[in-house]
């Protein structure tokens, strides 16, 4: 649960509780138990405000309260939304914003390009990826954060912009003026063929007009060959829940249930049902699922693995079944509130709760000696068994890969050097595209390229053992390829490598490799 602030009445609440408490002389409680609840939180808040040790504006406290209040809900999806959250909110369930259309990163604390998003000013004005953005608006952007340099750039349509930039292989510096558009960020970012006529598409978040750029990338990919679909739901958190519920209408039959919601009040019951024909109804669907799906990710997940439409690969879900309801209050903010918990059509729940850090511990100290309690099972429609509580289980599971487990030791081996590092990989790929050395995406880094990395980093003073580093090779040549081909020839480019080597995608290409039905591919995956 993300850290909040809680009103010190609160606070001197549990004090009091808890025994750990000083105060002094004065306070006589005799006669105080007929207060009303708003009196009692009036003269709290007036004490605080007059004797408390540090001031407190009162407008603070009163925020404080709120957060405070909703906390003591245990809910970490009950929230306040001040305004500059509120718009965060908005523009990610919208995927709309005024600005150039710049995907950006920190590197060596410049603002780097990581690419120009395709039919904005940016691109049209002939930025691309590696350019450095060193002034923005006659202001020095050297050691600014993206949130700063993300805040610069956006604004009101029309309003121009000046940028100026640095780019590997140019002597000078490049000046551009963009005017400010609408911006729409696409929650579809990779459409693509693998092979043997499999394709890959993934969703990144649920916004408001994922099923329609889901359905035109999925026919895109069927005028190419298409025969069976990888979809990617792994780190996507959700969204709107109106298009979970029309992007799981695209893999299922008219009259199937999708999702159900329950809640207090009237408003809050409502069952969702497929209303229209598949377009793909012979389309074999594997889904891949991590612990950051969530939400309208497992809506979606949830009532393909009920229905047995989809094969669902990867590691168990995060757990989010509730849904929540945005009630506008005072000052352009926003009340976030959980008004619903929603189960799948079999009637799971896969709602996880989320304890906090004392709750855990105690949790865990339960388990330690009872193990882990068992979770409900419940029947798809064709008889296979599926588990409620804590999350989407896959039907295939895949373990974390060895990757990772590499990654983390050469981090621990970095320590406060893992920044340095990074910037180095992205110097030296900016080095290469400057001097044009690198020609095909296909490439190999070299034994010669690797040496010229560890030199690089004992210039910028990494003592990395060359021990490590070289038994370590695969690994760094990975990385190493991984920010060539980013800074080189694109996203694009890193992402195909990236794929080239996923644990999930691989293990779902070997079991379409033999399927032909999603009917076998069901049965395939039982065997396996």
């Amino acid at each position: 649960m993300r850290s909040r602030a809680v009103v010190v009445a609160a606070v001197f609440a549990v004090a009091l509780v808890s025994g750990g408490w000083l105060m002094q002389a004065g306070y006589d409680g005799a006669g105080r138990n007929h207060v009303t609840r708003e009196r009692l939180f009036d003269e709290v808040l007036q004490h605080v405000e007059n004797f408390y040790v540090d001031t407190v504006a009162e407008t603070d406290l009163y925020r404080k309260a709120v957060d405070g209040m909703l906390l003591e809900l245990h809910d970490p999806h009950s929230v306040y939304l001040p305004p500059d959250r509120l718009a965060r909110l908005n523009e990610s369930t919208t995927g709309r914003y005024a600005g150039v259309g710049i995907q950006m990163d920190v590197r060596d604390g410049w603002i780097t390009v990581v690419a120009p998003l395709p039919g904005t000013p940016a691109q049209r004005a002939g930025i691309v990826t590696g350019d450095r953005v060193v002034e923005i608006d006659g202001r020095p952007t050297r050691s600014w954060t993206s949130d700063e340099a993300l805040k610069a750039l956006r604004g009101t349509p029309g309003s121009v912009v000046h940028v100026v930039i640095e780019r590997p292989g140019y002597p000078s510096r490049l000046p551009f003026t963009l005017t400010r558009e609408e911006i729409r960020a696409h929650s579809v970012q990779h459409a693509m063929m693998l092979r043997d006529s499999v394709g890959y598409v993934d969703l990144t978040i649920f916004s408001e007009n994922s099923d329609e750029e889901l359905r035109a990338a999925i026919d895109s990919l069927r005028s190419r060959g298409l025969r069976a679909l990888i979809f990617d739901l792994r780190g996507d958190p959700g969204g709107l829940l109106d298009q979970g519920v029309s992007v799981a209408d695209l893999f299922l039959d008219p009259g199937q249930k999708i999702v159900s919601m329950r809640g207090r009040t009237k408003e809050s019951d409502r069952d969702y049902v497929d209303r229209l024909p598949q377009p793909w109804p012979q389309l074999p669907l594997v889904v891949l699922v991590d612990s950051g799906s969530a939400s309208a990710s497992e809506i979606v997940a949830g009532a393909l693995q009920d229905h047995d439409r989809a094969l669902i690969l990867g590691t168990t879900s995060y757990g989010k079944g509730s849904a929540q309801s945005l009630f506008p209050v005072s000052d352009s903010s926003a009340l976030k509130l959980t008004t619903a918990l929603w189960y799948t059509p079999s009637g799971r729940s896969i709602n996880k709760a989320h304890p906090t850090d004392d709750e855990e511990e105690d949790q865990e100290a339960v388990r330690s000696l009872n193990g882990e309690p068992p979770r409900p099972t419940f029947k798809t429609d064709a008889g296979r068994t599926v588990l409620g509580g804590g999350g989407i289980t896959p039907d295939v599971s895949v373990s974390d890969s060895v990757e990772d487990a590499q990654i983390a030791n050469l981090t621990i081996a970095l320590g406060k050097h893992v920044g340095t590092f990074r910037d180095v990989l992205t110097d030296y790929a900016l080095s290469l595209k400057g001097k044009r050395a690198v020609t095909s995406p296909a490439f190999t880094v070299t034994a010669a390229m690797r040496n010229e990395v560890y030199s690089r980093l004992r210039q910028r003073s990494v003592n990395l053992p060359r021990t490590l580093f070289d038994t370590d090779s695969t690994l760094i040549n990975q990385l190493m390829a991984d920010q060539i081909a980013r800074y080189v020839f694109g996203p694009d480019a890193e992402y195909q490598r990236l794929l080239g080597r996923d644990q999930d995608v691989t293990r779902a290409l070997g079991i379409l490799d033999h399927t032909r039905t999603q009917q076998e591919l069901l049965r395939a995956a039982t065997k396996r």
